[in-house]
């Protein structure tokens, strides 16, 4: 049998080098943006990553792999027909030769085989709203507790139950750290989340908290990035979320239907957003890791 993991050269070389590596998943591109954006987001993301001093590593499975560190012509398979893989659905997805677009748990579970500390992304997964009916908590959240890495993002996306899921990273023992903000960003929108337990202010403390992190606990821990240009969806995300009762949509196909479902109705002004925030967060994930990697 094959090897699960396949490290592009760039990548493996910065690591056995000791330089630093960001971490970015393929989710983003296959069900967070309309064909082409999503393409061009992971792009525009890598050349942040490159433009800090970092090498960038997107990560998913392609032809029986997981691949860590993608070239721009297999980005380009991650459709909206790839499978979503979080940790637990890496394994099958590969051996069944299947696309596999990662989310944060999957991107950081595949991160924390090849030891790549740091992670950029639009927003994490975390409590749905009605918990325990249904009992949806994503898989990010405990991937947070396995992997030993920092993930730069806009939060806990706001459809899901914000302060429920700030609860529940203080009972897994995940840091959340504001980056010169005191409270949550909501994903698009830069204000109205809960207060975060320790703010920062510059790349270089958050590396050293996070260097303090992995001596005392091992654990990841979040860096909370408020995006630059702010849009408040609230209304939007609550008409969203009706018509997906209505209609029966739950699980992992609720993020993309939401999304689709902003950008139409904002006229695009979310899509806006999202697409800066995810670019800003994969450089904040580079400036990190290179503050890291100085220490």
């Amino acid at each position: 049998m094959t090897e699960l993991i396949s490290v592009a050269e760039e990548v493996r070389d910065a690591l056995d080098a000791g330089r630093p590596v960001v971490a970015l998943e393929t989710t983003l591109v296959a069900h967070g943006f309309p064909t082409p954006d999503g393409i061009e987001v992971a792009l525009e993301s890598e050349a942040a990553v490159r433009a800090a001093g970092a090498v960038p590593a997107t990560i998913g499975v392609l032809d029986g792999e997981v691949r860590v560190g993608l070239a721009p012509e297999e980005l380009e398979r991650f459709t909206p027909e790839a499978r979503k893989c979080g940790p637990r659905d890496l394994a099958a997805c590969a051996v069944q030769g299947a696309v596999g677009a990662t989310t944060v748990g999957g991107a950081l579970t595949a991160a924390r085989m090849t030891g790549i500390h740091f992670l950029g992304t639009g927003g994490i997964g975390g409590v749905h709203r009605g918990y325990p009916s249904p009992p949806d908590v994503s898989a990010d959240l405990l991937a947070l507790v396995l992997s030993p890495a920092l993930v730069a993002c806009s939060g806990v996306k706001s459809l899901l139950d914000v302060p429920a899921t700030i609860e529940y990273l203080e009972t897994l023992g995940i840091p959340v750290l504001g980056f010169r903000t005191d409270t949550l960003p909501l994903f698009s929108s830069a204000d109205g989340g809960p207060p975060v337990p320790v703010r920062v202010e510059e790349a270089t403390e958050a590396a050293r908290v996070a260097a303090a992190q992995w001596q005392v606990a091992g654990c990841g821990l979040l860096l909370a990035n408020p995006p630059s240009e702010s849009f408040d969806a609230t209304d939007l995300i609550e008409e969203a979320l009706d018509e997906a009762a209505r209609e029966g949509v739950s699980g992992q196909a609720m993020t993309p239907f939401v999304l689709a479902r902003l950008h139409e109705r904002s006229d695009g002004r979310t899509l806006a957003v999202n697409r800066a925030l995810v670019v800003a967060n994969a450089r904040l994930a580079a400036e990190v890791a290179v503050a890291f990697a100085a220490l």
